[in-house]
């Protein structure tokens, strides 16, 4: 039976297990964390960096929620098929995936190689194509009315020159997106995106320190913006898992957009 919206059941995703990748570190650990505090029943993150990995893994796991560690390169499909093996060897089944990783290394035009191009291709819209196949085919195994969450950007609209390849391929996962969701529609798999705007995170405070920023960026950029803050990963996380939940079941195919900008307006 399935629980009516708004329930404390919902709202705090009890009985879900959900794959998290990029939950290493930034925005994607932000929506672990998020999701453990809700009370999910289990948890597969992924990265490339173990020691970091391993260190969220163990603190989920000391605050009560099953989490597991899986060491992956995104860029791969063999290690995107071992993410969600492995959580289906752990666990049995997926409820939810979220596709949280991803590539920012800019570049523009001109200046984009084909190595860094195939990069972020590889892991910002092959990897979540990957991840999705996989996820669905144990979704439908296990008759699960399932829930994906892709997190893009605001620049999947064009972006900026120095963000090509990056614009690109969220621009790609956007569609992905649409069509994933469509076609899922009679199994009850829902396929949400988040078109999210620019995001406080360690990653970002060092990109942005690297490209020549003072070491006090953010707080000379933030009370230029209109709300004086940019985003925070708790941001996308409660939008995150709202998506994963009932709460939203009546939902699929949209992308939704998380930013201070409204996309489309003239400045």
């Amino acid at each position: 039976m399935t629980p009516e919206p708004g329930t404390d059941t919902n709202r705090k995703l009890s009985g879900s297990v959900v794959i998290v990748t990029g939950g290493t570190q930034g925005l994607g650990k932000g929506i672990a964390y998020h999701l453990a505090e809700l009370g999910v029943d289990g948890l597969v993150i992924c990265g490339r960096n173990q020691n970091g990995g391993e260190s969220v893994a163990s603190a989920l796991n000391r605050s009560g929620c099953p989490t597991i560690y899986v060491r992956a390169d995104l860029s791969t499909e063999e290690a995107c098929r071992q993410v969600v093996q492995s959580c289906d060897a752990r666990f049995g089944r997926v409820n939810g995936l979220v596709n949280a990783a991803g590539v920012t290394t800019r570049g523009t035009l001109e200046d984009t190689t084909v190595d860094l191009w195939d990069h972020i291709i590889a892991v910002n819209a092959r990897a979540p194509f990957l991840l999705t196949q996989a996820a669905v085919r144990i979704m439908k195994r296990e008759k699960i009315n399932g829930s994906i969450v892709n997190i893009l950007s605001d620049y999947s609209y064009g972006g900026a020159p120095e963000h090509m390849a990056y614009s690109a391929s969220k621009g790609a996962l956007a569609v992905l997106t649409k069509n994933t969701a469509h076609a899922l529609r009679f199994d009850r798999i829902r396929v949400n995106g988040i078109n999210m705007g620019w995001t406080y995170t360690d990653g970002e405070d060092a990109l942005q320190k690297s490209t020549g920023q003072p070491a006090n960026w953010l707080e000379l950029a933030e009370p230029k913006l209109p709300f004086k803050r940019l985003l925070r990963p708790a941001d996308i996380a409660s939008l995150t898992a709202y998506l994963l939940s009932t709460d939203a079941q009546m939902m699929t195919g949209s992308l939704i957009d998380l930013t201070e900008k409204v996309m489309g307006a003239s400045n």
